[in-house]
């Protein structure tokens, strides 16, 4: 009896010391499946098939009094689609477009964006300020500073809204419009450019906030056919570099050659989408058919 306390005691320290060792080893495997599980989780919200998703969005809803311009719009954006959005006017696109980028305020929706779920009806100020640092927006219109050079119109959001250095903030916006072929119109105002020079000066001023999704409304209505091409040439190139880009807008040749997806909506819903190939080559659905024959002359 003697001997066995003494070897216990002799021992005791050891045991203790893999007793101590033990529960580490069981708190840090816990650990360790807790953080996997989250880091999982989280994936789950980006990523579905192994496809990885820039923005998911559901039964999103807008009136506007008794008209329902978006009746639960479902659409999931993978990282690096070019999504043309088609339709016949009237049918909700600008609106989509603005909801999903809080121009507008949504009656109802989910979104997931950059791993975080947001409620459209619930959304904060501040989330919502946070998630348009991420984002930029193309309007139909050009929407420039008329008292302001096509530099100092993309190097502005920069320095006031982004709080960045002026001289960096030059730097960004000379290379912004360096890659839309305006790097000898630094100096010019809107007024000195054509309607096609002014909206690759907004686009430019997207891509300097270096978005992971810009949005386009209508980016060509304005402009006459010859200006039109310059515009979706700097789209063209943009979808090539990877750009994810959500792009209202009736150019079907553009929706047919650029885009990777196509979605076609009426009276507040998404009647039908698909692929490019296959949204145009095989519809399905005989309201898709009958638009597509209305606009053919479009597309030739």
């Amino acid at each position: 009896m003697v001997t066995q306390r003494i070897v216990a005691r002799t021992y005791e320290p050891l045991l203790l010391y893999l007793e101590v060792g033990l529960i580490y080893l069981i708190f840090s495997t816990v650990l360790t499946w807790v953080q996997r599980f989250g880091e999982k989780e989280a994936r789950v919200l980006r990523t579905q098939g192994g496809l990885s998703y820039a923005a998911k969005f559901w039964t999103l809803k807008k009136s506007f009094g008794d008209l329902h311009v978006l009746r639960g719009v479902d659409l999931d954006v993978e990282q690096g689609d070019v999504v043309a959005i088609i339709g016949p006017s009237g049918s909700g696109k600008t609106t989509l477009l603005r909801c999903i980028n809080f121009l507008e305020k949504a009656d109802s929706g989910t979104l997931i964006f950059d791993n975080e779920k947001f409620e459209f009806d619930k959304i904060t100020k501040k989330e919502i300020a946070r998630l348009r640092r991420k984002t930029a927006f193309v309007f139909q219109n050009y929407n420039l500073f008329l008292n302001k050079t096509a530099l100092q119109n993309v190097t502005e959001g920069l320095i006031v809204a982004r709080k960045m250095h002026k001289a960096e903030a030059i730097e960004i916006g000379k290379k912004a419009l360096d890659k839309v072929g305006l790097s000898d119109r630094y100096d010019y105002y809107p007024s000195q450019l054509s309607g096609g020079q002014q909206q690759r000066v907004a686009i430019a001023r997207a891509i300097a906030t270096n978005p992971e999704i810009i949005f386009f409304d209508e980016p060509t209505s304005a402009l006459d056919p010859e200006l039109t091409g310059e515009v979706l040439s700097v789209m063209r190139d943009l979808a090539n570099e990877g750009m994810t880009m959500l792009v209202v807008t009736h150019e079907m040749g553009f929706a047919r050659t650029v885009s990777n997806k196509v979605i076609f909506m009426e009276d507040g819903v998404i009647v039908e989408q698909g692929s490019s190939k296959e949204f145009f080559e095989n519809p399905k659905e005989e309201r898709t058919k009958a638009f597509l024959r209305t606009i053919q002359g479009d597309m030739d």
